[in-house]
């Protein structure tokens, strides 16, 4: 992992996650209290850490799909890039992260990126537009028989013969989300993150790109999805993770997404729900926090109908509630 981590940070850090109440012996990746800050220089030589997440916990089994959301800035792909291990060299992280009950050190990280964990990325521009979409793929394949394991994988997400002799300019819209999820799955990994696979798009493609990972959820691997769309996140998602400022303030079963959010915990994950067009389309004052001005207590708090003085004495922390998990004093 290109940040200056240690592995004996992550080490330690990994023993007190036995002890967690939220983590389950069938989690395929945990992370807990992650925190990522990036060296900054402000005038002259003098530096500063500007910490962008702080105390981020999720986790998913195999065959779930647990859905990210949040606005902007709350560190949602921050948190895809720390567990590839693809943060800048200036990203300090700190923090517990288990792939498959093991600490992902940075030479795990290397080792398993791209095989076992893999990202579909949101912007098709990651493909490399000088090469056929078909050797694209082969080069994610490790055997010798990749070219044919290229074209299986590519009749499993309806790409014709055809379709591997083209170049990324040449694909529509539908058929490019269509490789970049059949570059990911070509390695056999088990964990993908699908980074907003869906804004953009057409309805049709939306559905589409939702039902491969669907598929990829009933075929046993542990899908992360990252998205703005809640809507989109309820058609698939097993749970649902809200990150506000770098932080995880609730995680609830699909389930409780439902009427005047009276199942959901957490005051800004009912006001998010609220919000949507369908419900009261009413927004939340005020804004997110950035991460050179955040609030000492709950990160929440000025924007918070709930608060008080207690909200404002220390961030409060994660606790097991009601079949989810939450980060409210005030949570019932």
């Amino acid at each position: 992992m290109e940040n200056n981590t240690t592995n004996q940070q992550l080490s330690n850090l990994s023993e007190r996650s036995r002890h967690r109440s939220s983590a389950s012996k069938d989690d395929l990746l945990v992370v807990e209290d992650l925190s990522v800050s990036f060296v900054q220089y402000e005038s002259g030589l003098k530096q500063r850490n500007l910490e962008v997440i702080c105390d981020l916990n999720v986790s998913v089994k195999s065959g779930e799909i647990v859905a990210i959301v949040g606005s902007s800035g709350s560190g949602k792909s921050l948190l895809a890039h720390a567990i590839l291990g693809i943060l800048p060299s200036n990203a300090k992280v700190s923090g517990t992260m288990m792939y498959q009950g093991k600490v992902l050190t940075s030479e795990r990280q290397k080792a398993i990126r791209g095989s076992e964990i893999s990202l579909i990325p949101q912007s098709v521009n990651y493909l490399d537009p000088l090469m056929k979409v078909g050797e694209q793929v082969q080069n994610t394949i490790k055997t010798k028989d990749a070219k044919d394991l290229q074209q299986k994988i590519f009749t499993r997400y309806q790409l014709s013969t055809e379709a591997g002799g083209l170049y990324p300019f040449q694909l529509s819209g539908g058929m490019a989300r269509r490789v970049l999820v059949a570059t990911a799955v070509s390695g056999g990994a088990r964990l993908i993150i699908a980074d907003e696979p869906t804004p953009g798009l057409h309805p049709e493609v939306v559905a589409e790109t939702l039902s491969h990972l669907k598929e990829l959820a009933n075929q046993g691997c542990g899908v992360l999805m990252i998205t703005h769309d809640i809507e989109a996140a309820m058609k698939i998602a097993d749970r649902i993770a809200v990150f506000y400022a770098g932080t995880t303030v609730e995680v609830a079963p699909i389930e409780n997404f439902k009427n005047n959010g009276e199942a959901l915990r957490h005051p800004y994950t009912k006001a998010l729900w609220m919000a949507l067009p369908e419900n009261d389309f009413k927004p939340i004052p005020g804004f997110q926090p950035t991460p050179a001005d955040l609030p000492s207590g709950c990160l929440f708090e000025p924007r918070c109908q709930l608060r008080t003085a207690e909200c404002r004495a220390g961030k409060p922390k994660m606790a097991d509630l009601r079949g989810g998990q939450v980060r409210c004093i005030h949570a019932t």
